[in-house]
């Protein structure tokens, strides 16, 4: 006498062939999110033991991996090293940008320039006293303490503090 493997009391070969079908399913996708577990926890942590646990909660049939989903790491690793990489190429750039850009061709040019390789333009004034280059902004050359000429210390205190008195005013001479 044949007894038929009989699944939840079903005596139907038919309906106990579409139920053995549903289980083989869910037997075969949870043994596929095992491994997937495990190759996308080796993917994201560094630690062998991490990525050991991972794969051994995902053995929880879909409960395991589905905490892993929660818990795991944002990143992949080849990310975080690539973006490291980055940083660093970056820093190193910046690092080695020491050179300045004409204002008006964009060809490269030293801080010292006083005139343009290239267009010729000028870009800074030397200094009357001792010859270095002198930003149009300065008011007096940091190098020799000299003042710029036509660009006098005093009148440019009256001007940034308004709310003092006027400077005394002392006869000036003639020219």
């Amino acid at each position: 006498m044949h007894l038929p493997l009989a699944i939840f009391g079903i005596d139907s070969s038919g309906l106990n062939l579409v139920v053995n079908l549903v289980i083989l399913c869910l037997v075969v996708v949870w043994l596929a999110l095992v491994y997937w577990t495990y190759a996308d926890a080796r993917r994201r942590v560094e630690d062998s033991m991490l990525v050991a646990c991972a794969t051994a909660a995902s053995l929880f049939p879909y409960v395991g991996t589905f905490v892993y989903l929660i818990v795991r790491p944002p990143e992949f690793l080849e990310d975080v090293r690539e973006r490291e990489l980055e940083m660093q190429a970056a820093e190193a750039r910046l690092a080695e940008y020491g050179y300045h850009l004409c204002p008006h061709c964009d060809y490269e040019v030293d801080k010292d320039f006083l005139r343009c390789p290239s267009c010729l333009r000028k870009l800074k004034d030397p200094c009357a006293s001792c010859g270095r280059p002198l930003d149009p902004t300065w008011k007096l050359c940091p190098y020799c303490e000299a003042e710029v000429p036509g660009q006098s210390t005093a009148s440019r205190r009256r001007r940034r503090q308004p709310s003092e008195a006027p400077p005394e005013s002392a006869p000036e001479p003639t020219s």
